[in-house]
């Protein structure tokens, strides 16, 4: 995928560390409300205990991903000026933040889906639905902020599915139609998962080791503390890094080529 659609934290104001609110719980060891610096941001907007995270029960830290949007509100949106040295600004920059990261995730779907060739029937559409969202993450703060992500998501979606009924043409089957089904914990070790739909799937603590998920489109599925070990995510359709950092694998998961092999696994 683009570097543009990766966060790099680096060119960040800290947003996923301030904006959103935690709950103390196996993911977050405190209490932060939305809006509120975490205990654990340093000056330069570095995490104090980055290395540490998951030993220090923010784990949840670990498994977010902004994709991009962070640095993009940052340095573009806001031309470098940070909710410290500008306070002003931090009202509107923590409301265009999540419509942001919202929109980037969309492109990021879009711009996977137009590299698929079997989805060449649809590129046009892709790349239009793609320029259009494009342009949304260039208006004015005042602008993102009542953009109706809700809608671009609506408009968008239909072209993901067509792209991935596209791209699991052949491999699909009703047997394999597993869209938002509840699969906490399911038993599917060695299961034939190809070309699967499991868009918005519950897999929390599946047991996926050594399954077969060539192709399987994968778009907003739960994997949290689900096995990967040996399962084989060649061609995976919509996986995206949180998945991955949220699950359990090992050096034998294949991954697609985009993407890393988690530090913990």
């Amino acid at each position: 995928m683009p570097h543009i659609y990766k966060a790099d934290c680096a060119q960040c104001f800290a947003l996923c560390c301030v904006v959103p609110a935690f709950a103390a719980s196996s993911d977050f060891a405190v209490d932060k409300p939305a809006r509120t610096p975490c205990r654990n941001i340093q000056q330069d907007f570095r995490c104090g205990i980055h290395t540490e995270l998951r030993q220090s029960g923010f784990r949840g830290c670990t498994v977010y991903d902004c994709f991009g949007a962070g640095q993009k509100v940052s340095q573009v949106t806001f031309g470098g000026r940070d909710w410290r040295e500008a306070p002003g600004t931090a009202r509107r920059m923590f409301d265009v933040f999540p419509v942001m990261r919202d929109l980037h995730e969309l492109l990021r779907y879009l711009t996977e889906a137009r590299a698929l060739s079997a989805a060449r029937p649809i590129h046009a559409e892709l790349t239009r639905a793609l320029e259009e969202t494009e342009q949304l993450t260039h208006q004015d703060p005042e602008a993102l902020a009542a953009t109706d992500v809700a809608a671009v998501r609506q408009a968008v979606n239909p072209l993901l599915l067509r792209a991935s009924e596209l791209a699991r043409a052949g491999l699909s089957s009703k047997k394999k139609e597993r869209r938002g089904a509840d699969l906490v914990g399911a038993r599917l070790r060695g299961a034939d998962l190809r070309g699967a739909s499991l868009r918005g799937a519950l897999l929390i603590g599946a047991d996926l080791r050594g399954a077969d998920l060539r192709t399987a489109d994968l778009i907003g599925a739960d994997l949290r503390g689900a096995d990967l070990r040996g399962a084989d995510l060649t061609g995976a359709l919509f996986l995206v890094q949180s998945q991955l950092d949220a699950a359990k694998g090992d050096g034998s998961t294949v991954l697609p080529p985009s993407l890393n092999r988690p530090a913990h696994w």
